[in-house]
């Protein structure tokens, strides 16, 4: 086995389980994985590696199979991804026919495909994004947004294009992206900071003052910064990027702090751009995130549960700012490529349409409220639950305040071993994300798995 790897890869006898929702048969990891992994991880970037051990064979509705007949019930949507259900078969329907048809590619040439879905998509999204800009990852998403915000900078006279963003916030992996982000160590790599990206205090849940009065902390954080960074706020800055929630908590900011935020913008005519990775298309209980909060962005950036499966990301804007480049000027070889195309179309009629997004927020009430039944038992472990709709996010510290990183390890692997798949962050949080079309009684059965791994892993570290 390849040194460095966060869980164990010695195969280990576990209790066989048989339900509805959920077989294990072997032990796990399986035996005849390990040879595999360790093949991987000989040819393949260390960066890649980390996950559970496990190895998917097939993946339909809100259940994971490995080729050995063991199955899991998902609570990762393979990290937001499949928010409409794994192999959902409006989206495997929509690739068949591509691939029968047969088109796999147009580079940016017009396809049916491409045309009807920009079409429905902007007809099904609020009123303010009046065209489209079609990519493949998430970054991408969020590096065109910075350029759209500061092309729109130049056009409205500014004299710097500042981007306002916040502490802890996470954009994707590209130079631009991790600059806006807040994880300073994720920039080193770097070797320099773009001058005009600023960052400010995110208003976290145990920051009283954040919590008593959201307004007055950001404005003072604000104030904070002009007058560190000596900043004309009309003239020296351009657009303002929010993660809807910060990632591996699912730590939203108080509706007011955001409502104050697009105030500001709307005062010093900056564009206000939200990164909708995690938060878009129903995950929340709403289409997008940012709406819990009650506000009208000029910029969304989407990606991941864009289609469920392929690999697709949007920027949606106003027909003013998305028109700013040149003819030619931002394009992407893979972008709207009839076969993402086609699995968006599918991937959004199923979450309107299907009834989706409704079920995210329905379900979403019982879900939180067991996950609520569950601190109250491990209080003295858990600090605090967050999320909203089948997005959740549990907080492992101690009494102390002491994060529990490892006590998570260990919960993860313990759920794998009953077969639950949940979200593992390498951090004191374990955050849950069922698809979409997951059933109340499944989540009921995946919530009573994870609370049973809690209680084992808690005795076997702190019973001793």
């Amino acid at each position: 086995m390849m040194s460095g790897l966060r869980f164990s890869h010695k195969p280990k006898k576990v209790k066989k389980i048989n339900t509805k929702y959920r077989i294990i048969c072997t032990s796990i990891p399986v035996p005849e994985s390990i040879p595999i992994l360790n093949r991987i991880y000989e040819t393949e970037s260390h960066s890649m590696h980390g996950q559970l051990p496990i190895i998917w064979d097939r993946a339909e509705g809100f259940q994971v199979y490995d080729s050995w007949g063991n199955k899991w019930l998902d609570f990762s949507s393979t990290i937001f991804v499949a928010n409409a259900g794994h192999s959902n078969k409006r989206i495997v329907n929509a690739i068949k026919k591509l691939v029968e048809k047969p088109l796999l590619q147009t580079y940016t040439y017009t396809s049916p495909e491409r045309y009807k879905y920009l079409d429905y998509l902007i007809k099904n999204t609020p009123s303010q994004f009046q065209k489209a800009f079609l990519l493949s990852a998430g970054t991408e998403a969020t590096e065109a947004s910075l350029k759209l915000m500061r092309l729109n900078g130049i056009k409205t006279g500014k004299r710097k294009g500042g981007i306002l963003c916040f502490e802890g916030n996470y954009h994707g992996r590209t130079i631009g992206a991790q600059m806006m982000g807040g994880n300073s160590s994720q920039k080193d790599w770097i070797g320099y900071l773009d001058p005009n990206i600023y960052h400010i205090s995110f208003p976290y849940s145990w920051k009283e003052e954040a919590v008593n009065n959201p307004k007055l902390f950001f404005r003072k954080s604000i104030e904070k910064l002009i007058n560190e960074k000596g900043i004309d706020v009309k003239k020296d800055l351009c657009g303002i990027m929010m993660e809807t929630f910060q990632g591996w908590a699912a730590e939203f900011y108080p509706k007011e702090y955001v409502q104050e935020v697009s105030l500001f913008a709307k005062e010093n005519d900056l564009l206000l751009a939200f990164d909708e990775m995690q938060a878009g298309f129903g995950r929340t209980g709403e289409l997008f995130g940012y709406m819990n909060y009650e506000v009208e962005p000029d910029l969304v950036a989407c990606g991941k549960g864009v289609s469920s499966s392929l690999p697709l990301s949007i920027v949606l804007g106003s027909r003013k700012i998305m028109d700013l480049p040149e003819v030619g000027s931002m394009s992407s070889t893979h972008s709207a490529n009839p076969m993402v195309c086609a699995a968006g179309l599918a991937n959004i009629k199923s979450l309107l349409e299907d009834g989706l997004i409704d079920n995210s927020k329905n379900l979403g009430v019982q879900f939180h409220k067991q996950l609520d039944k569950i601190k109250m038992r491990f209080s003295s472990y858990i600090s605090r639950i967050n999320g909203k709709g089948l997005l959740a996010a549990i907080i492992f510290n101690d009494i102390k305040n002491k994060p529990l990183n490892s006590l998570c390890d260990l919960i993860c692997e313990k759920c794998l071993q009953k077969g639950l798949l949940v979200v593992h962050t390498g951090r004191e949080s374990i955050k849950l994300a069922p698809p979409l079309n997951i059933n109340e009684e499944a989540i009921l059965e995946g919530l009573s798995v994870l609370e049973e791994s809690i209680h084992e892993s808690i005795k076997e570290v702190y019973d001793k």
